[in-house]
């Protein structure tokens, strides 16, 4: 059987993407061209570590959770779901209850028909406080979400952040699903190997299994 295509699910980063309010803005530049050096252009970036498509580390809300460097690259690889939960403004137990994650270990969470990236969303679906205990009964490993954040943006106490933690869970954010039909897929979203840092952006792609 041949393999299906890579599809991507990735923010693209450019100049004008929208990041966490307060956020350093994301910019890219040529500091170098060809002409001066003779040989090569030489871009540089200047970046967040949660802007765009990104996971979280739980250093990133808990002072002794492991950080990027110390994560286990195999969360970020494997089978994954695709489920379809758009028109609700929280999930949790009670809204995933009707859906089948058996054998699950990678959930993806499409929470929105269409997102413009060069805009932060007003609104955006949130987790409640249950999901951790929910996902771990199901086995769940890694969760991932087309919102900039599985907490409301003027949270504090971080209720899901702190409640998938608790459960094993680990957090994907930013993913593009617009286009993306509800089934499983293989998944790759791996972080960069930035030693004692809270995130990692990852360029993410899904192929139907």
């Amino acid at each position: 059987m041949k393999e299906g295509k890579w599809i991507d699910i990735t923010q693209p980063l450019t100049n004008d993407i929208a990041v966490w309010p307060g956020d350093l803005p994301f910019t890219f530049k040529i500091s170098v061209t060809k002409e001066q050096t003779g040989s090569v252009n030489i871009g540089q970036i200047h970046t967040g570590v949660h802007t765009g498509t990104h996971i979280d580390a739980p250093y990133h809300f808990d002072e002794h959770g492991k950080k990027v460097h110390e994560l286990d690259i195999n969360l970020y690889v494997g089978k994954a779901r695709i489920i379809d939960v758009t028109g609700h403004a929280i999930i949790g137990k009670e809204e995933l209850d009707q859906y089948d994650l058996e054998g699950v270990e990678r959930l993806l969470l499409k929470t929105s028909a269409a997102r413009d990236v060069k805009h932060f969303p007003e609104r955006f679906t949130v987790l409640r406080e249950n999901i951790g205990t929910f996902l771990k009964e199901k086995g769940i490993r890694l969760l991932g979400t087309d919102s900039p954040s599985v907490d409301p943006v003027d949270s504090k106490s971080l209720t899901a952040h702190h409640s998938l933690n608790q459960n094993g869970i680990y957090i994907l954010e930013n993913i593009v699903l617009t286009t993306i039909k509800p089934g499983d897929y293989e998944l790759i979203a791996l972080p960069l190997s930035i030693v004692g840092a809270d995130a990692s952006p990852v360029r993410a792609v899904l192929r139907a299994l």
